[in-house]
């Protein structure tokens, strides 16, 4: 971890600040500074598109649905820095205190907005590049890196046209609790596209057999009961189906590049994802991607 970046993040709050560390995922790095979050984002981040994306955050239509940056971005050593209000994030591993009621009909309301709602253009939604990146940079060689590779390839070309307001990279750690309700936080990949690629990763966790299915139903439930409009309440997986199966590619892929990168063997959880993409294969066939 670059010591200059950490140094130069907590002197955006106050130039004798004492940073913690809450987190270093690759290049990503995100310190606290008293009631201040600060995250560098990943090198080469396009500062326009997330400009663009601090704005709608900060738009008063979205108060109750996003966490509104504290200022705009910054340069530190080379790297795009976003400042935060410190948050309380979801109690890991408590079933009993996860807030699935609430997170679905807040993307329920979220993808009640359309590109129409807001001025000028607004960016796509990154995860159709968050999906590509990580089967980039997937480590190649290993039998669980073809079956991810052979997966990946079943999946249709993906729809660019949508014009909702989604999250882009939806799951319940993106929620922190502040000023008395729950808001969605990183932003780094919102904008338009389909609605059902913000309950795909939950989806796919189902799929896996990771995620309880009764913890699945009460946050497809929910959704469904406030509104939402990414699925189907007759055949949700109609629309689900492919978002989920890229999700299962993309978790994968993370999972064996982490692995590789950080020396360790995979978890029951991230071998169940390398499984599904077994499932994935035998299921589709091996397709072509277009």
């Amino acid at each position: 971890m670059n010591s200059d970046l950490v140094a130069g993040m907590a002197a955006l709050v106050a130039a004798d600040a004492e940073p913690v560390v809450l987190a270093v995922r690759g290049d990503v790095v995100v310190v606290r500074v008293g009631d201040v979050v600060l995250k560098a984002h990943e090198a080469g981040t396009d500062l326009g598109a997330l400009s663009a994306r601090l704005r709608l955050a900060g738009d008063p239509r979205l108060g109750g649905l996003l966490l509104a940056p504290r200022a705009a971005p910054a340069v530190v050593a080379g790297r795009v820095v976003t400042a935060w209000p410190l948050g309380q994030p979801v109690p890991p591993r408590d079933p009993d205190a996860v807030p699935l009621e609430e997170a679905g009909a807040m993307l329920a309301a979220l993808h009640r907005f359309t590109a129409a709602d807001f001025a000028g253009p607004l960016p796509p939604s990154g995860a159709r590049p968050r999906l590509e990146r990580a089967v980039r940079e997937l480590p190649r060689g290993s039998a669980a890196a073809r079956r991810v590779l052979r997966a990946f390839a079943t999946l249709p070309p993906l729809d660019t046209a949508a014009t909702t307001l989604i999250h882009g990279d939806w799951h319940l750690g993106q929620l922190v609790r502040r000023d008395g309700g729950w808001r969605l936080i990183d932003v780094d990949d919102l904008g338009t596209g389909d609605p059902a690629w913000d309950l795909a990763r939950p989806a796919a966790l189902h799929a896996a057999g990771v995620l309880d299915p009764e913890l699945w139903g009460r946050l497809l439930d929910a959704y469904l009961a406030a509104g939402g409009t990414g699925v189907s309440p007759h055949d949700p997986w109609a629309e689900l189906d492919v978002p989920a199966r890229a999700l299962v590619v993309q978790m994968a892929a993370r999972a064996l590049a982490a692995a590789e990168r950080d020396g360790t063997a995979l978890t029951d959880e991230q071998e169940a994802l390398i499984d599904a993409c077994g499932r994935i294969i035998s299921a589709t066939g091996i397709g072509q991607r277009g």
